[in-house]
């Protein structure tokens, strides 16, 4: 491939931003891309193959217009953009920089980070029911708060509900010591942390004993219809069939649905299957019905996670073959044998009769 020079201008006032400390940003850059960056007084000149340096200078223009907007660029954003560009999919990042969600109490934005989050909050905006599955760190829980919270703001519903399994890690609720609140509030202490992010702690307080916003053990939920309510149902890969079709019939008029998961996070016994499983192969085309599946890419927790998530989901997937070879390659002696043993068996069979 030709090696090709481009020239850019970046604005003095970010550079810093854009560079990162000791210039960290640019070296990884480099790295990644196969590229020499070079500054001169606020001059950039890119050097590389054709290809690479075209995505470069896609990337640094997107880099730069986040600077100019305020934004600070962390190494979670030059990762994803280096991935995105590895393989050549020049995205217009800066979208997910006009999504908006809500601030937090103390005025962070709340937007998504990745593609797939920004599938995961379409995908909400536009069905009645929306499964976000994926592994820790993507964010599926705590952009399904925001969403809720935001909706709860604008007088879109009139409460919010959120709800998880309430047997977990093999711990039965009646066993462990105080009263109910105390009993579920370890569970669904995840759920607590993002509305005190977002909602702060008065205003969830004060909200909370008017009842306009629930929280409660999954078993809770039966026999009743909520509606003009935001639902969140976390940790669903812990329900067992029965309660996830008990769950989703609870469902009225006005009311909107997130239900997040993780297969690889499943406490329930090895024999018992997943009302999430069930639910994504019964449900999956049901119109009204959304499923986005986040990946280890959508992570938006410390890169060491990060490499984390993706070193188990390399681990799963060659368990997964290996599983799938051993069951399918029965010797053919051990097939002869079966067969054999069945013959006699109806053998038998026929004798007795006589």
């Amino acid at each position: 491939m030709a090696v090709i020079e481009e020239i850019m201008q970046i604005p003095a006032e970010y550079e810093k931003i854009v560079f990162g400390q000791f210039d960290e940003n640019i070296k990884k850059i480099e790295r990644a891309l196969s590229v020499t960056l070079i500054c001169r007084e606020g001059t950039l000149r890119v050097v590389g193959p054709e290809g690479n340096v075209k995505c470069t200078r896609h990337m640094l223009e997107q880099l730069s217009e986040l600077a100019k907007r305020g934004n600070e660029i962390s190494e979670q954003n030059i990762n994803y953009m280096i991935s995105l560009a590895m393989e050549s999919k020049e995205t217009d990042v800066l979208e997910l920089d006009r999504d908006l969600i809500c601030h937090t109490i103390n005025g962070r934005p709340v937007k998504p980070k990745t593609l797939g989050q920004k599938e995961y909050v379409d995908a909400i905006r536009n069905h009645m029911i929306t499964f976000g599955l994926g592994p820790a760190g993507t964010g599926k829980t705590y952009l399904a708060m925001a969403m809720a919270i935001t909706a709860f703001r604008n007088d879109e519903v009139g409460r919010i509900i959120l709800t998880r399994p309430a047997i977990e890690a093999g711990e039965k609720l009646g066993f462990l010591p105080g009263d109910l609140q105390s009993k579920i509030d370890p569970y669904l202490r995840p759920l607590y942390d993002a509305l005190y992010q977002i909602m702060g702690a008065e205003s969830f307080q004060k909200n909370m004993e008017k009842g306009l916003i629930e929280v409660a053990p999954l078993a809770y939920m039966r026999g009743r219809t909520l509606d003009n309510a935001y639902i969140i149902l976390d940790e669903a890969q812990n329900t067992t069939p029965a309660q996830m079709k008990m769950f989703l019939t609870r469902i009225g008029f006005g009311s909107k649905v997130i239900i997040t998961g993780d297969m690889t996070q499943k406490d329930l016994g090895a024999s018992v299957t997943s009302g999430l499983d069930i639910a994504e192969k019964v449900i999956r085309n049901v119109e009204g019905v959304a499923f986005c599946e986040l990946t280890s890419r959508d992570v938006v927790r410390h890169p060491l996670v990060q490499r984390i998530v993706e070193a188990y989901e390399k681990y799963e997937k060659k368990s997964a073959k290996k599983t799938r070879r051993s069951t399918s390659e029965i010797p053919k002696e051990y097939t002869e044998i079966d067969k054999r043993a069945e013959g006699r068996k109806r053998a038998r069979s026929r004798k007795a009769e006589s």
